[in-house]
């Protein structure tokens, strides 16, 4: 049986490039080669397509290239002469944020017409918006956490806002990951700092009541039938779970996997997980996280529809710990990306010549 030609997509315009090359480089790796012809290709910072020489995701000596749509497939084509390359039966978008994680490049691939790994254009593009994401979830009677929007036109009173929701704060970009952009707020002067800086990111931004408790995770992966894992727990000593927390030092956080939760809470963290998953319309995978308040309050904060898969996080060590390692989670998702194109692909939905 020939192998299936799977194109790894990582790199990209967004300000988590960098975490995108790391988590690509543990697919890599850990992708079962038996079974998969690997593509590489790297999207530079600057949003070209490269065809990479080497699995080197650090490597920039790659050939420029264009996509184009094949037959149940997509083709690679050397920029300038035209020449196809190769071909791709599967993408593996590993781009978190911006351009890879909203959307975007879900829906060039449906315009070419190719399977891929993940949620779709409209799950993608909802959960990338942390407001459109909270006011469906709260629309589902699931819980979320108390928070207010400023925008480049609109921004809040500081002391209404902490009228309403208390002191500290957290303020972030209602369209980024990692932690890019957040900030936690004491004061009327951090406040406009934050927004401020937040406002940079993104036109539109949060601001969190603080949930004094812990922070759970659940990893969700599946298509019509989504499966959770055992959830996790993030112990932080770095004030929050920021950037440096999660893709630089190992000693500004701890986890605990499974979480040390009752039994009971277990079971609720993880049917909330799949009732998000199912609300928001989530394929493929995601992880959903939660806060847990100290009266047991269980609500989510938000869901990743791209989360790391870096050597330390959480999504690939959570299903390990369910039994499923790094490898297996790998081929489950390309399976589960096959199975949607292949459903979809009987969907009249395209235009019949008329004779």
């Amino acid at each position: 049986m020939s192998k299936i030609r799977a194109a790894v997509v990582f790199g990209g315009r967004s300000t988590e490039h960098e975490i995108s090359l790391i988590s690509a480089q543990g697919i890599l790796k850990n992708i079962n080669r038996d079974l998969y012809q690997v593509i590489p290709l790297k999207i530079d910072i600057e949003g070209h397509w490269f065809l990479q020489n080497s699995e080197d995701v650090h490597s920039n000596n790659g050939t420029p290239i264009t996509l184009t749509q094949g037959k149940n497939s997509a083709s690679i084509l050397e920029n300038g002469t035209g020449k196809i390359l190769q071909e791709i039966d599967i993408v593996f978008p590993v781009l978190h944020g911006v351009f890879g994680e909203d959307g975007t490049i879900q829906g060039l691939l449906k315009m070419l017409n190719v399977a891929f790994v993940g949620c779709g254009v409209l799950a993608s593009s909802t959960c990338m918006d942390k407001d459109v994401t909270k006011r469906l979830l709260r629309d589902a009677s699931i819980p979320i956490a108390p928070y207010v929007c400023a925008t480049w036109t609109h921004q809040p009173n500081f002391e209404k806002v902490k009228q309403e929701l208390g002191l500290p704060l957290f303020i972030k970009p209602a369209n980024l990951g990692s932690s890019v952009g957040v900030h936690k707020v004491n004061s009327k002067t951090e406040f406009e700092t934050a927004l401020k800086d937040a406002l940079a990111y993104d036109s539109k931004v949060l601001i969190e009541q603080n949930i004094n408790g812990r922070e759970i995770e659940v990893a969700v992966m599946g298509n019509e039938k989504p499966q959770a894992s055992l959830p996790g727990e993030i112990v932080n000593t770095a004030g929050f779970y920021d950037f440096e927390s999660k893709y630089v030092s190992k000693d500004a956080s701890s986890t605990h996997i499974p979480a040390k939760l009752t039994d009971e809470q277990i079971l609720e963290v993880r049917e909330t997980a799949k009732k998000a998953y199912a609300t928001l319309g989530c394929e493929g995978l995601a992880r959903v996280d939660f806060f847990i308040s100290t009266d047991g309050i269980i609500m989510i904060n938000e869901i990743n529809t791209l989360p790391g898969f870096t050597p330390i996080s959480m999504y690939p060590k959570m299903w390990e710990a369910t039994g499923v390692s790094y490898s297996e989670l790998i081929e489950l998702l390309i399976q589960f990306g096959l199975e949607r194109f292949e459903r979809e692909q009987q969907l009249k939905i395209v235009a019949r010549q008329v004779k």
